[in-house]
């Protein structure tokens, strides 16, 4: 059975311009994350692993070249349609959880699928699955206060996951947490995407989790390298 292009690009670069001067983050980058596939993106920092994932999650825009997502050209998507395509096809993941603070882990589930018009009902009922299946139903009603760091980033991730996201854009997912705790929040999240599906791109600098994925894709002064 064929599967899914999620992301592809063609000669994408991105440049930026600043006080005269220019600095070139993204030289011509041509990549293909299928669905089913998760996919390592690996680099020193500064190697323009960020700039990737904020164009291919529509949050910036690039110098030069193409992007499709899920097949639609991006340069050709209003700011409605990239808004759009952000909260229904894509969900984010980043270093740190960003979690709302004055909300319950339940609760910071539950908003994103309410922003994108479900029922609070079905909303709630998901967001429960989610977190028991992240191995948090005893922390349904915490606040991100009273959350280890492992357990925030579980939340995170299940929030990401909670509008049925296709392709989830993971920077730096496990960064800020130790070993033990991200090896287990890495397997956690791993598992989810396989269970339904999904696409996944993962920056990371932990060769040991990403030689875990199915693909390893690395960036060198701004240009990306596939094996």
């Amino acid at each position: 059975m064929s599967k899914d292009i999620l992301i592809q690009t063609r000669g994408l670069s991105r440049t930026y311009h600043q006080a005269g001067q220019s600095l070139t983050v993204l030289q011509n980058a041509d990549i293909e994350i299928y669905s089913g596939e998760i996919v390592a993106l690996v680099g020193p920092s500064g190697s323009g692993k960020s700039t990737l994932l904020h164009m291919v999650g529509l949050l910036d825009t690039p110098t030069a070249g193409s992007l499709e997502v899920n097949y639609q050209d991006a340069a050709k998507m209003s700011e409605k349609q990239r808004t759009q395509m952000r909260r229904d096809f894509i969900g984010f993941i980043y270093q740190f959880h960003y979690l709302l603070p004055e909300f319950t882990a339940l609760e910071n589930v539950v908003i994103p699928q309410l922003i994108a018009g479900v029922k609070e009902n079905v909303a709630e009922m998901r967001a429960k699955e989610i977190l028991a299946d992240l191995k948090l139903d005893h922390r349904f009603d915490h606040r991100p206060a009273r959350l280890s760091g492992g357990e925030q980033q579980r939340v995170a991730i299940a929030r990401a996951l909670a509008n049925e996201a296709k392709l989830i854009l993971a920077d730096e997912p496990t960064g800020n947490l130790d070993p033990e705790t991200a090896e287990e929040v890495f397997d956690l999240l791993i598992g989810l995407v396989r269970e339904q599906g999904m696409g996944a791109l993962i920056a990371t600098h932990n060769m040991d989790l990403a030689e875990q994925m199915d693909r390893i894709l690395e960036l060198k002064a701004g240009r990306v390298l596939g094996y």
